[in-house]
């Protein structure tokens, strides 16, 4: 802007308009081009907008419009009603979602604005062509979810379930009434029941932890049944366990540890029936014992242990004794096997000798040596 010789100047592009104002007043719009004016007392004022693809603030728009009527041909007035939405395009491109009871204005002397107005009252399902025109996620008059094909989901409007959605992709007018989608997971989960501390029957405090598996098989009683599902089943199985453990000795709970499951399982399946779902598979994983308890258990397995050792070491060597009476008999039965013997006892001891010195003489030698290692007795009792 300039002001040569009393003169106010400003030039306007092809995407600007002017907002000519003389005395704090609006006059008009000014046009795209080279805008002068006389002005010697300084009163004229230009202020320079841009106007494609945007908007103005619709209490300004108005008083603009106010002031000069022919103003409000520049722009489109959007205004929504209760349960009305509205999609704003720019040169049919979807750019703005108004929602209801809001006004909004947009420059309209460049850029092609369409409205495109939705009564939700009659429409609760937002429609596939509408829902690629906004983004469902960043719109707060639509409720949207994506269902995958493992899930359940229910749509519940104004606290009431309407229907059970397929899996895909589904979005509703949430204007004027309440709209929820709940998902259900239709797969089995586990569920890690935590140590939680338990007297037995004999008054020993113990700790269990147990994995359960349950499956949600009607989701709409689940829906309505319980605020929180899991937590609901996982109390439950608690109160099982407890009831379980607190009828039976510490000594019954580590040998059946296969009937406490059973037990728990069959306290739990009927009342997570009510609560629309299924319990599988339910299995103590820990049973955790007190510091002195468990040693004291340890010392009684050491024992038993020592115990049954010992009982092993006297039935070997009883057998070993019974096998060498057996071979002294067939002995003394059979003199020769008895000689049979003494030289694989010779060949034994000969193995472990590195040299043996024999000296020739009046011992005999090696002869010798072997005639007197052992004489066998005859029938007669004379030694041979």
């Amino acid at each position: 802007m300039k002001r040569p010789l009393l003169i106010f100047e400003a030039i306007v592009r092809d995407d600007e308009r002017g907002l000519l104002s003389r005395n704090g007043k609006f006059e008009r719009l000014v046009e795209p081009g080279v805008f002068r004016a006389f002005d010697p007392g300084n009163r004229v004022s230009l202020e320079i907008v841009k106007v494609v693809r945007t908007e103005m603030p619709v209490e300004r728009m108005l008083l603009l419009a106010r002031a000069k009527p022919e103003v409000e041909r520049a722009f489109t007035l959007v205004r929504t009603g209760p349960s009305e939405v509205a999609i704003v395009s720019f040169d049919g491109e979807p750019r703005h979602v108004v929602t209801p009871n809001m006004a909004r204005a947009f420059w309209s002397v460049v850029t092609d604005v369409t409205v495109e107005r939705i009564d939700t009252s009659a429409e609760l399902r937002v429609s596939r062509k509408h829902l690629d025109m906004v983004n469902a996620s960043a719109t707060p008059s639509i409720v949207s979810a994506l269902v995958e094909p493992y899930e359940a989901a229910l749509l519940i409007v104004d606290g009431e379930v309407k229907e059970r959605l397929s899996p895909g992709q589904h979005a509703f007018w949430g204007v004027k009434r309440t709209v929820r989608i709940a998902k259900m997971d239709m797969r089995p989960t586990p569920l890690e029941v935590t140590a939680q501390e338990i007297l037995t029957k004999d008054r020993i405090a113990i700790r269990v932890t147990l994995t359960a598996f349950y499956r949600i098989t009607a989701p709409e009683t689940a829906a309505v049944a319980a605020a929180d599902l899991a937590n609901t089943i996982y109390r439950l199985v608690q109160f099982a366990i407890r009831e379980a453990v607190a009828a039976r000795t510490l000594d019954d709970i580590l040998a059946a540890r296969d009937s406490i499951d059973s037990e728990v399982r069959a306290f739990v399946r009927e009342r997570v029936a009510a609560l629309g779902a299924e319990i599988g598979d339910i299995g103590v994983k820990d049973v955790i014992l007190p510091g002195d308890i468990r040693d004291l258990l340890n010392k009684v397995v050491e024992a038993e242990r020592v115990a049954k050792a010992n009982l092993i070491r006297r039935q070997e060597e009883t057998a070993a004794t019974r096998s060498l009476l057996n071979t002294a008999k067939m002995m003394d039965d059979n003199p020769l096997l008895l000689r049979l013997k003494e030289l694989e006892a010779l060949e034994r001891l000969v193995e472990k000798v590195g040299r043996i010195d024999l000296h020739a003489g009046q011992s005999g030698g090696l002869q010798a040596l072997l005639s007197d290692l052992y004489r066998l007795r005859g029938p007669d009792g004379d030694q041979a």
